[in-house]
């Protein structure tokens, strides 16, 4: 039996997509932007900043790894992008985000987080999108 090289072509190319899928997500401060985006819905650069406690080239390049691994979109405001989880994520991502929802409850971290982020939305200096 033969296997044609299309069928070989669709295989190496999702193969593709799963590893970067999944590698997006091996990075601690890419795991805990997901979260966030998950809990909150749309978040800019200076809300994660606020958060994670880094820099906003930090953040920024991690949110374009997650763009170019279709984890997230962006919506421009003005001066502004605002984030969100990818309205078109793969079946793969929506499974992921599933499990990610259920275990996020019992990771310490995502829970400081959401807590960090509650605090900060609520005295969000004004000018900060």
């Amino acid at each position: 039996m033969t296997v044609d090289e299309g069928s070989i072509s669709r295989y190496t190319i999702l193969m593709k997509h799963l590893a970067q899928t999944l590698k997006a997500l091996s990075d601690p401060i890419r795991l805990r932007i997901i979260l966030l985006l998950q809990a909150e819905g749309e978040l800019c650069v200076c809300d994660l900043m606020a958060v994670l406690k880094l820099p906003q080239s930090t953040v920024s390049r991690h949110l374009a790894y997650l763009k170019r691994s279709c984890w997230v979109d962006i919506r421009r405001e003005a001066v502004w992008k605002h984030y969100s989880l990818s309205s078109e994520s793969c079946t793969i991502c929506t499974d992921l985000l599933q499990i990610l929802k259920q275990r996020a409850s019992i990771l310490p971290e995502a829970t400081a987080d959401r807590t960090a982020l509650a605090a900060f939305l609520k005295d969000k200096p004004v000018g900060c999108s």
